[in-house]
């Protein structure tokens, strides 16, 4: 009787071949995969995991590691003074005492310090919110992004208080401000002259950090009245206070206007709260 040998169906090889890949392709995120609790994720290598880094670096301890990484300039071989180590309960117990020893005294040093009312919704939402710093995990690029993002709230809030089409982000304080916006005066300008105007009613921390910019880079700055001082000044820009440093709320728009038709620019220093 003849007989005849049967071949394998190659679909049924290929369909065998892609499962066992699959299944070795899971086994491998498997062993990826790191189940342990968060906190032992976050601390930092076990004892063990430490002594594989070492054994594969040919170092016996820690202690040798650091002797060959750190410069010996800055090595020091005594031992920190730490005390010992507090519950979170306790911390926060230690830093409310602290905090509590501080006196809320009445401000008379103007000058734009003082004090100001942020309604509580702004407080817990915006400046207290945690998801501003614990928004992923706690590694300094994501503190980051948090902080980017409460700073995009304000410059939001700020476009919308001012009617503006463009709003920074946060300068630090006024001063180095009120300088940087003199500088960008300065390169995007069309007048010709090198003089900056400065309303003598801004703030005096203002005014000198504005004088000692403008000194390396050649910009004459003159300080004086804009209701006075601006009827014949030739300049490329203008920097005005509101409310001045002696609380007055002045209206601008005359001395603006005659400004922007000598094509100089204006910055307002303005406290928004």
């Amino acid at each position: 009787m003849p007989t005849s040998a049967s071949t394998p169906d190659p679909r049924n090889e290929r369909g065998e071949s892609q499962a066992q890949d699959d299944l070795g392709l899971a086994s491998r995120l498997d062993e990826l995969q790191d189940n342990a609790e968060f906190s032992r994720r976050h601390i930092g290598p076990s004892q063990q995991e430490q002594q594989q880094m070492l054994t594969g670096l040919g170092l016996a301890s820690m202690a040798e590691l650091v002797e060959q990484v750190v410069p010996e300039a800055i090595l020091s071989s005594a031992a920190l003074a730490l005390e010992e180590g507090h519950t979170e309960a306790d911390a926060l117990a230690e830093l409310r005492a602290i905090a509590g020893r501080n006196k809320p005294l009445k401000s008379f040093i103007g000058q734009g310090y003082y004090d100001c009312h942020t309604p509580n919704v702004i407080r817990r939402n915006i400046l207290e919110n945690p998801a501003w710093y614990t928004a992923y995990t706690p590694y300094q690029p994501e503190i980051s992004q948090g902080r980017l993002e409460a700073i995009l709230n304000f410059q939001t809030m700020v476009v919308d208080l001012t009617g503006m089409d463009l709003a920074n982000a946060s300068l630090l304080d006024e001063a180095t401000a009120a300088a940087e916006a003199m500088t960008l005066c300065k390169r995007s300008s069309k007048a010709r002259s090198n003089v900056f105007f400065v309303a003598a009613d801004c703030l005096p921390q203002t005014i000198d950090v504005l004088r000692t910019r403008a000194a390396p880079l050649g910009f004459e700055l003159v300080v004086g009245d804009p209701d006075t001082d601006l009827a014949e000044l030739e300049c490329f820009g203008a920097l005005l206070q509101y409310p001045g440093a002696n609380g007055e709320v002045r209206d601008y728009r005359d001395a603006i206007s005659k400004l922007h038709e000598r094509k100089a620019l204006v910055v307002m220093a303005a406290d928004l709260l």
